[in-house]
C-alpha cells in the first residue's frame, strides 16, 4: 500500500531543515545543559489574566462546538484590531479564526491554488512555507531576498517568476531575518501582484514586534489591494499563546465564505473557551501587546551593543520580530557547519540560515527568546566563538 505522492513529498529533500533543533532537543533530552535560541517561543507565559479568562469560559460550559468561523465576539475583536491599525474597514464577515496561523496559511493556499498552480514565496523563509503550499496541491518556487539589501525583496525578481503564478506569500516583519519590508518594497509587490493578477498572501504574525518606531504597513492597506490579499495573524506572538492555537485569516467576504466551508471539513472550529479568552486578551488593547513584546526590544539593544565591540559577525538590520540574523561567513564555516560546533563545543543552539532556503547561507538566525543576562552571555559566547575561528 502506498501513500499519497502529496503527502510523502511535503519535504522531498528528507529534512524540513530542523536538524540542529532536533539534535539539541536529543542533547537536553540525554541530560546536557543546552541553551536554546532556536524556536519562537517566549521565555514568558502567556499572561496569567488571559489563562483565568480561559478557565472561566471553560467552567462556564463553553466547551462544545463552537461556531466555525469563529464566535462573534472574537471576529468582531480581530477586525476591529485590524481596522484601528491598518485603517481599512473591515468587518467580522472578513474575518475566519483558525487554529493557528500555520492553519492559516495552508487554508489560504487551498483556497487560491488550484493542483499544480505556482505559488511564490521569498527566500529566507519560515520553514513550513514550502511544504505548505506542496500540502494545497501547489508549487512552491522560491524568490531570493539577498542579505545585500536587507533582505528586501525586488520588484523585478518578483516579476521575473510571475508569469503563470497564482499567489505571492510574504512575510513581514519578517522570519527568520528581522527584515521589515518599507512601503516602496510594499507597494513594489502590490504593483507586481496586480500587473500579473497574483493573490497575495500576507503573513503579519509579527505586526507587533517592530523596533525602529515605523508603523506596521500591511500590504492591504495600499491602493486596489484589499480585495486580492489575505491576512494571516495570529495570537501566538503578539500575546504569548502559541500553546493556544489561535489565528485567523483576514479577506474579501466571499473568500471567508469558502474558507468557513474548508473548515467544517478540515478542522470543524476552535475550542469556545479559547476564542473566549483571545477576545478577552484583544480587549486588553496595544499596553498588553507591548508588555509581551518588551523583552525582544531589551534583547535587540543588548545585541547592538555586542555586536558593535567586534568586527567578524554581522548582522542583518534587526528591524523586527524577535530574531536576528547573524552573517558568520567571515569564519569560513556554512551556517549549519558553525551552528553544529557551536552546539557541540559551547551548547548553545541557533538555526542554521540554510535552514530556511538558500539566500541566508553562511548565517545563523538567534532567537531572542532567553532571559536578558543568559541571553546577553550566550551571544557574548557566540561572538568569542566566531572570532576564535575567523582567527
Amino acid at each position: 500500500m502506498k501513500l499519497s505522492h502529496r503527502i510523502t513529498h511535503l519535504t522531498p529533500s528528507g529534512s524540513d531543515g530542523w536538524d540542529i533543533f532536533y539534535k539539541a532537543r536529543a542533547m537536553v533530552a540525554a541530560g546536557q545543559d543546552v541553551i536554546e535560541l532556536t524556536i519562537g517561543e517566549h521565555d514568558i507565559r502567556t499572561h496569567p489574566d488571559i489563562l483565568a479568562a480561559m478557565h472561566t469560559s471553560a467552567i462556564g460550559g463553553h466547551t462544545g462546538y463552537a461556531a466555525i468561523p469563529g464566535t462573534p465576539a472574537l471576529r468582531k475583536a480581530v477586525a476591529d484590531r485590524i481596522q484601528t491599525r491598518t485603517g481599512v474597514p473591515t468587518a467580522a464577515d472578513n474575518i475566519l479564526i483558525t487554529p493557528g496561523g500555520q492553519a492559516a496559511l495552508l487554508a489560504t493556499h487551498t483556497a487560491v491554488l488550484n493542483p499544480d498552480d505556482t505559488a511564490l514565496f521569498i527566500d529566507p523563509y519560515y520553514a513550513t512555507y514550502p511544504g505548505t503550499i506542496r500540502a494545497a496541491g501547489g508549487i512552491p518556487q522560491a524568490i531570493q531576498a539577498s542579505p545585500a539589501t536587507g533582505f528586501q525583496p525586488r520588484a523585478t525578481d518578483i516579476a521575473r517568476q510571475a508569469v503563470n503564478a497564482k499567489s505571492l506569500l510574504i512575510n513581514t516583519p519578517n522570519n527568520p531575518t528581522g527584515a521589515v519590508y518599507s512601503r516602496n518594497t510594499l507597494q513594489d509587490i502590490a504593483d507586481t501582484c496586480i500587473k500579473h493578477d497574483l493573490w497575495l498572501i500576507s503573513d503579519e504574525v509579527y505586526d507587533t514586534q517592530l523596533w525602529d518606531g515605523s508603523p506596521h504597513i500591511s500590504p492591504r492597506s495600499l491602493p486596489d489591494m484589499a480585495d486580492r490579499t489575505l491576512v494571516i495573524g495570529s495570537m501566538s506572538k503578539s500575546h504569548a499563546m502559541t500553546g493556544s492555537r489561535i489565528g485567523w485569516v483576514c479577506g474579501p467576504e466571499h473568500v471567508i465564505q469558502h474558507l468557513g466551508n474548508l473548515a467544517t471539513h478540515a478542522t470543524y472550529g476552535v475550542p469556545g473557551y479559547i476564542q473566549d479568552a483571545a477576545t478577552f486578551a484583544l480587549d486588553q488593547g496595544t499596553p498588553l501587546e507591548t508588555e509581551i513584546s518588551a523583552p525582544f526590544a531589551r534583547r535587540r539593544a543588548i545585541t547592538e551593543t555586542l555586536l558593535a565591540r567586534q568586527n567578524v559577525v554581522k548582522a542583518s538590520p534587526i528591524s523586527g520580530a524577535m530574531y536576528v540574523m547573524l552573517d558568520v561567513r567571515a569564519t569560513g564555516l556554512s551556517g549549519f557547519d558553525f551552528a553544529d560546533a557551536l552546539l557541540n563545543t559551547h551548547h548553545i543552539a541557533t538555526m542554521p540560515g540554510e535552514s530556511f532556503g538558500t539566500s541566508a547561507a553562511g548565517h545563523i538566525r538567534v532567537a531572542m527568546t532567553i532571559k536578558d543576562a543568559t541571553y546577553e552571555t550566550a551571544l557574548q559566547t557566540l561572538l568569542d566563538f566566531a572570532t576564535i575561528k575567523a582567527a
